[in-house]
Order: structure tokens, then C-alpha cells, then sequence
């Protein structure tokens, strides 16, 4: 069996357990493409795996790495529409910071002529993902008031981008770390919150006149569910993506009944794929028109070669990084 260069894990842990080293190349299965990786990307679940703490669903590669880049190299049994050689990107269950990785074939987006393959690999889990929880299942509408959490984060940069194109009269909030605060409103957010120096949530029912924001985009998790909820207007949407500050919290069951307030938890990886195969053709349909008339365009912090994984995740983990930080093989 043919083997190619990838990152490798020995153990969990800190970044001292990825190296580069050899993994046999894979076969595309039934309905699936191999992917020629040219670049990938590095997202906050992967740091959550190299810690030991989120595994890949059944099936799915062991190595790092949730969305490439690059051309098709082999098609499976089963598979049409695609051929060797088609420029894409795509989500993957795992196996991006690898030479070669597998894809179905249902969850492939051609790359834009204008937009290379590093661009290309900020594109599918950040805007995925921030298409799914901010507009399917957050329902935000034109007009409405919306809460980011993140700051300089590829899910929040892409969110931001997302609402000022498809809900241009939607009111954004952001929260964000001082050194950040400037470069987050010139995306063209109206209201920048320093999370470190103020109450966020009095900040937010404040510039809201008292009516608070009707959908919530979180990854903290159990810290922020009281903050969350308190600014949270009537009827309000809470859509959690992520439990960085831990998975448990009490909720105010009264406040939560008396406001109407609907709380959601979201996860994309491990869905199924047929599902994630309806998610990715919504998204072709309503948001790849942007990418491709210039409207919507990835923010790429930082391209490092894939040997220089360990500083990549020491950006993202030191919170240095503004949009995606790339890894090209």
C-alpha cells in the first residue's frame, strides 16, 4: 500500500504530540473522490482533539484536519459529476493535515476560478458553519438583532460576512478582545464589545434600548449561558457550537418560559451524510454566488507549510489569529 506525508499524533496532549511522519494512503470507497490536499485549515476542534477530547465519528480518518482544498486524484465506485483533476474543496469527517484525503462526493464545492486553494480552505467549516447555525437553524431575518461571540475567529468573521450579505438590514453585535476591537468593526459591525473590561450583556441590552438581541451565536458554552440568556430578547434564538468554558450550567427554567426563549445545540461533524450532503447544496445555492462575484472573501490570518503545524495550533490557542489560519502541503 502506498503510504504519504501526514501529520501524526503520539498521544494527546499539548502541541509537542503532532509531528510529521508516514500514513498509508487512503482508497476512495463507494460514492467517495481522493482529494491531492493543497492546503487545509486549522479549526478549534482540532486543538479539542489533539487534547484527547472530541474523537472522530465511526469511519473517519484518525488524523487532523476537517476541510481541504485541492483537485481530485481518484474517484470511487459510484461517483459522477466529478473526474480527476476538478479543482474543489470540501468537508471531511478527518484527514486534512494529510497529503491526500477522502471526501463524498456529495459534499464537494468547485473552487471559484478566481479563488486559489488557499483561500479555498477557510471557505467550508468556518461559512458551513456559520451558515447553518446563524440562518437554518437561528432563523435570523432582515432587521433583527444578532449576537457573535469571537471576535477575530474564522466562524465570526465569516458570520459577519454572511449577515452584511444576506441580511443587510440585521443590526450585528460582536464581542471581541481589545487588541481586536478596531479591526472587527471595520467589517462592518455596528456594535464591538470588549468582553475582558464590561459586562457584555448589560452592553448589549443597553445598545439595544432594553430589547436585547433575538439570535445568539455561541462556542463558551456553560460560562456565558446566564450572560446569553439575560440579553437575550423575547422569543430569542440560542444556538451553541462549542463548550470551551465547559459543558454544565444552571438554566433559569422561569426566565427561559416567560421569554419564549429556544436554545439550540449544534454540531456539523457528525452528522450524517446525507444530511451534511442537503447542508452543502443549500449553501452552494445561497452563499457560493458570493465567493464568486467577490462579495464574500475568505480572511486568511496566516499560510504556514503543514511541518509547521505545532505553531499554527500555538496561534489559534494564543488567540493571535484573525480569520483562518492555513496549512499548505
Amino acid at each position: 500500500m502506498a503510504s504519504m506525508k501526514a501529520v501524526v499524533l503520539k498521544g494527546f496532549g499539548g502541541g509537542e504530540v503532532l509531528s510529521m511522519g508516514e500514513v498509508p494512503q487512503p482508497s476512495p470507497g463507494n460514492g467517495q473522490v481522493r482529494i491531492r490536499v493543497m492546503a487545509t485549515s486549522v479549526n478549534r476542534a482540532d486543538i479539542v482533539q489533539r487534547q484527547g477530547n472530541y474523537p472522530p465519528p465511526p469511519g473517519e480518518s484518525e488524523t487532523l484536519g476537517l476541510e481541504v482544498a485541492g483537485t481530485v486524484d481518484a474517484v470511487g465506485p459510484g461517483v459522477t459529476g466529478h473526474q480527476i483533476g476538478d479543482r474543489v474543496m470540501s468537508l471531511v469527517g478527518g484527514g486534512g493535515y494529510a497529503a491526500h484525503a477522502l471526501a463524498w462526493a456529495e459534499h464537494l464545492i468547485p473552487i471559484p476560478a478566481s479563488m486559489d486553494f488557499v483561500q479555498a480552505a477557510g471557505v467550508c467549516e468556518t461559512y458551513i458553519t456559520a451558515f447553518l447555525n446563524v440562518f437554518r437553524i437561528g432563523g435570523l431575518s432582515d432587521g433583527e438583532r444578532v449576537l457573535l461571540h469571537g471576535g477575530g475567529g474564522g466562524v465570526n468573521t465569516a458570520a459577519v460576512q454572511l449577515c452584511r450579505m444576506l441580511v443587510p438590514n440585521a443590526v450585528l453585535f460582536v464581542t471581541a478582545s481589545p487588541a481586536k476591537l478596531d479591526r472587527v468593526a471595520s467589517l462592518g459591525v455596528h456594535h464591538v464589545i470588549d468582553y475582558r473590561h464590561t459586562d457584555y450583556a448589560e452592553e448589549v441590552v443597553r445598545r439595544s434600548d432594553g430589547q436585547g438581541v433575538d439570535v445568539i451565536l455561541d462556542h463558551i458554552g456553560a460560562d456565558y449561558l446566564e450572560p446569553n440568556l439575560r440579553c437575550l430578547a423575547v422569543e430569542g434564538r440560542l444556538v451553541i457550537i462549542g463548550i470551551v468554558s465547559g459543558a454544565k450550567a444552571d438554566l433559569h427554567l422561569g426566565r427561559l418560559m416567560v421569554k419564549r426563549h429556544r436554545i439550540f445545540g449544534s454540531v456539523l461533524r457528525a452528522r450524517p451524510v446525507k444530511e451534511k450532503a442537503e447542508i452543502v447544496e443549500h449553501f452552494r445555492k445561497v452563499v457560493m454566488p458570493g465567493f464568486e462575484d467577490g462579495r464574500l472573501s475568505p480572511l486568511v490570518h496566516v499560510c504556514l507549510p503543514l511541518e509547521e503545524v505545532r505553531e499554527a495550533h500555538r496561534i489559534m490557542e494564543e488567540s493571535r489569529h484573525f480569520g483562518k489560519i492555513v496549512l499548505r502541503t
